[in-house]
């Protein structure tokens, strides 16, 4: 998303808190009751946008999940433009988010580097 657009950004908030509030509420897809959206990033032209998401309770990537949103993707851009009021709805791409996962596996990795008792010597005498 173009850092030095603020309609862009506003317009990503926004479409964040629908989709969150009607995947919870009208949503009644089993394959995506465990998602959670994590970001929105809408293009720099308002015509495209990829939704980032979480499913709870599961680490890896989940095709079912995947077929659910992409299934749900018109009914979901129908909710935004009602809800949102605009002209022309953004386009939706759903796409898995891995950044808490590329965390996790961060901080161990710095974790397991800072482990007392390598054999190194580790101390500043």
């Amino acid at each position: 998303m173009p850092r030095d657009n603020p309609r862009a950004k506003r317009l990503a908030g926004e479409m964040q808190r629908v989709l969150t509030e009607v995947l919870r509420r009208d949503v009644k897809d089993s394959r995506i009751g465990n998602v959670t959206i994590t970001d929105v990033e809408v293009s720099g032209d308002l015509s495209s946008a990829k939704v980032f998401y979480l499913i709870f309770g599961r680490e890896g990537p989940d095709p079912q999940v995947q077929r659910g949103l992409d299934s749900a993707a018109g009914f979901l851009r129908n909710a935004l433009s009602r809800s949102l009021m605009i002209r022309h709805t953004p386009t939706l791409s759903f796409e898995r988010d891995t950044s808490i996962e590329r965390g996790v596996r961060l901080a161990r990795l710095i974790d397991e580097a800072n482990k007392p008792g390598d054999g190194d010597g580790g101390g500043n005498d």
